[in-house]
């Protein structure tokens, strides 16, 4: 509440701009700072999630070989595991298809090659495979 007039101020308060680019200095430093250390993380995490669904992937084709008498050909290759009217096989955390390679009687692999979709990489880019024998 304002008493007195005064011929500079109104009797409004709010923020002036020195104030707002402060507070914005400040939010783009943390969000420069913190940003690639979360990005990191959830890089980590779709890796992490490309290994375990490999391994469930993995335990699948086992019992395929267990009823089969060997892994599906690479014709056949992962769509060997569904069943009519049963649920696909999910493409790797980047969007792209597992790969799925039938090596021989009794030896296949399967994995992803990364957010790079590219063989070879390091970090997130890395290749994921597992070797099924």
């Amino acid at each position: 509440m304002c008493h007195k007039p005064s011929p500079r101020k109104d009797c409004r308060s709010g923020y002036s701009l020195t104030e707002i680019m402060v507070v914005l200095v400040i939010i783009g430093l943390l969000v420069a700072l913190v940003g690639p250390q979360l990005f990191r993380f959830v890089g980590r995490g779709n890796s992490s999630a490309a290994a375990a669904q490999i391994e469930s992937i993995s335990t699948q084709i086992s019992f395929y070989r267990l009823e089969n008498g060997d892994y599906p050909d690479n014709a056949q290759g992962l769509s060997a595991l569904v069943v009519e009217g049963g649920q696909q096989v999910p493409d790797d955390p980047w969007g792209r298809p597992y790969v799925y390679e039938y090596i021989g009687p009794g030896r296949a692999r399967i994995g992803t090659y990364g957010r790079d979709g590219e063989e070879g990489g390091e970090g997130e880019d890395a290749d994921i495979f597992r070797n099924l024998q």
